[in-house]
């Protein structure tokens, strides 16, 4: 079986050309996107194997986000599908200071909101897994969801698995409230937490001086092995700084800071995860700090959920290669 598994929804990423406004659009850019794909698609093109489970309409676009998935070496041999219920659909409108980009969500009452206890096979899927991964996105879909996360959660650790969890607040999902009265019982079995300051204070209520004091005190909170949050500076639309830092077993690490020129930031906090990760079961947390880093900075430059960049991209990032041509 693959090395990580992952489990939540994908949906159709719908986006205007040339930083037009979805009122004003007449035509619409399509791909597909979704955190936990995201994330598998990321480490299987690093370099390990993965797989994605969900839940997909039997229709065209259905088959298309299986097609995608298959396309970046995920295996979708799990994926559960109905013929009744739809593929949620999101917009994203490209802004330019001092207007922010924004997201409008249609997932309501989508394929993988209507999945059940029972319907995933998770002892099979999870033989000779390594890790699994989900985030805070899928049990905000629905109560069931959130039920299927709990049971993907327990069948990982009995499995002997590692947990891999994405804190990943979406305020247009769910309230401060329920994200926490679901998500704080998970953590008892969580391994990796991976977050962002403000995530950690909305669901948590931690709050600290810095990030250090922060990722310190969820790790002692919830008896985490690490956690990682990730860091982003926001001087433009268009020019951000990314970096990251982590917390395990009483120490701190960091990383460089890299400024980067955004063509698309959709994805990059989920390609953090899949870099992470990866580093962290070959060769430990520094290098998964490392490989987080510098494969999220790199997927700022390119359009589209999926990360395309190589590893020996990623490399040559960490390693300090400049910006002449490559011939």
């Amino acid at each position: 079986m693959p090395d990580v598994v992952t489990f939540g929804e994908c949906m159709l990423r719908l986006s205007p050309p040339d930083f037009q406004r979805l009122e004003q659009a007449t035509q619409l850019n399509i791909t597909v996107g979704g955190s936990e794909l995201n994330v598998a698609a990321g480490v299987a093109r690093l370099g390990l194997t993965s797989a994605w489970i969900s839940r997909l309409p039997e229709n065209p676009l259905g088959r298309m986000v299986r097609n995608k998935a298959r396309e970046m070496g995920v295996d979708t041999s799990f994926v559960l599908w109905t013929k009744e219920d739809r593929l949620g659909l999101y917009f994203v409108e490209y802004g330019a200071s001092p207007r922010a980009s924004s997201v409008l969500y249609d997932r309501a009452i989508s394929a993988i909101s209507r999945i059940q206890p029972g319907e995933v096979p998770w002892k099979q899927v999870f033989q000779g897994c390594r890790l699994f991964h989900v985030s805070g996105i899928t049990p905000a879909l629905s109560d069931t969801a959130a039920a299927v996360t709990a049971e993907a959660i327990t069948a990982a650790k009995a499995a002997g698995a590692l947990v891999s969890y994405d804190l990943n607040y979406r305020v247009k999902l769910w309230t401060k409230e329920k994200a926490r009265q679901v998500q704080t019982p998970f953590m008892e079995d969580v391994d990796i937490l991976i977050t962002t300051e403000e995530d950690v204070e909305r669901v948590f209520d931690i709050t600290g001086k810095d990030y250090r004091e922060v990722a310190q005190a969820l790790a002692e909170r919830f008896q985490l092995k690490v956690v990682a949050i990730t860091l982003r500076g926001t001087p433009s639309v268009w020019r951000n700084t990314w970096s990251a830092l982590a917390y395990a077993d009483g120490k701190f690490y960091d990383d460089v800071t890299h400024e980067v020129e955004v063509v698309d930031r959709v994805g990059s906090g989920d390609t953090f995860s899949a870099g992470f990760l990866y580093g962290y079961l070959t060769q430990g947390i520094e290098r998964g700090l490392k490989v987080g880093n510098a494969f999220a900075a790199l997927k700022h430059t390119a359009w589209g959920d999926f990360n395309w960049t190589t590893l020996e991209e990623t490399e040559s990032l960490i390693k300090g290669v400049g910006l002449r041509i490559v011939r």
